[in-house]
């Protein structure tokens, strides 16, 4: 592995990096700064969101300013005012142990004025959108004649969202001699153009394969009918109570349309499109990465630039139009080495798009079952009891409180103070979940479909549990006393069966050995507990005494 010193970074930007904490470059930086550094040669650099672009452009374009020179010899074009934010503050990191260098961002929904003054005072390097550059040039406010490089990042959305024009009459004014370095996540045809046309003779690099997803993020999806889709968002919320994460839509109106509903039922969810103004989007945006805000409803426009390393979940409300689109959204959450999941609610005649996506991809995409209201309530009551019982105690300051508490709740047993402490927090969730249905719509597939749901359920092994409906059990019961017994550790479950005298359960794979021991010595309803991996004889004995009874009904 590489060092920043080893790729010829000066001493004034390796103390820069050392104080960011960077200890080794990322495979996009080693491979692309000492291309920047040591010529003069064009660059197409291809690779996905998280990946260090910036770094790899930034440090090595920094290190080749004159900062003598006071004009501008570094133009950044990026397609958002967010993300020309996030890399003018990632600059400004970066040269702050440069002397006399220094940086401007211009975009729109900002004051002309108050960007023209920073100009005026003299910068060698400009982080832009399309828009608002093109207007600084005409207006004689920022001159790109002398500008040595020029850096065209996510060049692939900047096509997306119509900027044709606008790179051509920027690049007008710019010299023959520059440095082009255009940084994408994909490369379509309209890329491979803007490279003939903008670019002489450039050396291409690429991490990773071509479009593939984040190696750290697991690809899931819900099949509905199209009426449910709401519905099944709200359940996808609800069983995961911890969740922080961003729910895409196509549309404006769709977003204000779900972020209206979700706020209206309690959720801590606000919206970012295109119909914020600045200050506004700055606002929600604060709030989202204070956590202030679980949960963003956004277009892929708006959420362009947003640099959230936390996110534990992408929701795709609907699958974009342009599935090159699903990587740059997928790619939102599994960051900065943490595990994320994308979900997507897909409807029954949307198979082929998901097929589409997992050879995009090379990733297997996962069918989950939605989760019954029962289930939902289930999961919600383990981690509202697992967070009960993490919670710190602190003795001196709440002793003083307890009396009247004691007394207050003297006539309740240990059975009824459970039960009311939990009523305080489910009672909303058990009224809204009493008459749910089920949500999960049969795919229109072929055999080989079906085949392949198979292959997926394998993720799961089956178990055997001795308890059944006579003693109670049910599926909320059964899920915490498992999640109980492994103490901490919350397996992914699939399908439940409860019969009378036992039950069977599947739990994701990787448990075996821990869920036989995490009930030995257990009880439950005065009946020692024991757990086994199922035998598949057994299901298919069962499925077909099953098989024999209809016959004989049919006959009889």
């Amino acid at each position: 592995m590489s060092t920043f010193i080893e790729l010829g970074l000066k001493q004034e930007l390796l103390e820069a990096v050392e104080l960011l904490g960077f200890e080794h470059p990322t495979k996009i930086q080693e491979l692309a700064i000492p291309v920047i550094l040591n010529s003069q040669q064009d660059l197409i650099a291809l690779a996905q969101t998280g990946t260090g672009k910036t770094g790899a452009f930034g440090l090595s374009s920094l290190q080749k300013i004159d900062p003598e020179l006071p004009a501008v010899q570094l133009l950044v074009l990026s397609p958002t005012r967010e993300l020309a934010i996030q890399i003018a503050k990632d600059l400004k990191a970066f040269s702050k142990k440069l002397k006399k260098v220094t940086s401007v961002a211009v975009y729109g929904g900002a004051t002309i004025s108050t960007q023209i003054k920073a100009l005026k005072n003299g910068a060698q390097v400009v982080i832009g959108t399309p828009g608002r550059t093109l207007d600084l040039i005409r207006r004689k406010k920022l001159d790109v004649r002398n500008i040595q490089t020029l850096v065209l990042d996510e060049a692939d959305e900047m096509l997306n969202m119509g900027f044709q024009e606008e790179l051509d009459q920027i690049l007008a004014d710019t010299p023959d001699t520059k440095q082009t370095l255009l940084f994408s996540a994909t490369m379509p045809k309209p890329i491979a153009k803007m490279a003939r046309k903008y670019m002489h003779d450039p050396e291409t690099i690429e991490v990773g394969e071509r479009n593939s997803a984040a190696k750290n993020v697991e690809h899931q999806f819900f099949m509905v009918h199209a009426k449910d889709r709401f519905e099944a968002l709200k359940r996808t919320v609800d069983m995961h109570p911890d969740i922080y994460g961003i729910i895409f839509c196509r549309t404006r109106r769709e977003t204000a349309e779900i972020a209206a509903k979700l706020n209206k039922d309690g959720y801590d969810v606000d919206l970012l499109n295109g119909d914020l103004s600045q200050a506004q989007r700055d606002d929600v945006m604060n709030r989202f990465r204070t956590k202030e805000l679980q949960l963003l409803v956004a277009t892929d426009v708006a959420a362009r630039g947003l640099d959230v390393d936390s996110l534990s979940h992408v929701i795709n409300y609907n699958l974009p139009d342009d599935l090159e689109v699903y990587i740059h959204r997928s790619g939102r959450t599994g960051r900065a080495g943490k595990n994320g999941i994308s979900i997507s609610i897909i409807h029954t005649r949307e198979m082929r798009r998901i097929r589409d996506l997992e050879r995009m991809s090379g990733k297997a995409f996962i069918k989950k079952e939605i989760p019954s209201g029962e289930e939902i309530c289930g999961i919600r009551m383990v981690n509202l009891i697992d967070k009960v019982r993490a919670t710190a105690v602190n003795e001196e300051q709440i002793e003083k409180f307890l009396p009247v508490a004691y007394e207050k709740l003297a006539d309740l047993d240990r059975e009824e103070l459970i039960k009311h402490f939990l009523s305080v927090e489910f009672n909303q969730f058990l009224d809204y979940y009493k008459d749910a249905y089920d949500l999960n719509a049969k795919s229109r597939s072929s055999k080989k479909d079906r085949g392949r749901s198979e292959k997926q359920n394998n993720r799961f092994d089956r178990y055997f549990i001795n308890i059944g409906k006579r003693d109670g059990l049910n599926p909320v019961r059964l899920m915490g006393v498992i999640n109980e017994g492994l103490r901490g550790d919350k397996p992914d479950f699939g399908k439940i069966e409860i019969q009378n005298n036992f039950s069977f359960f599947e739990v994701e794979q990787g448990f075996a050995k821990s869920l036989a021991e995490s009930v030995k010595g257990t009880s439950f309803e005065g009946r020692d507990v024991s757990i086994e991996v199922a035998k598949k004889e057994a299901k298919k004995r069962s499925n077909g005494s099953r098989n024999r009874k209809k016959g004989r009904n049919k006959k009889g």
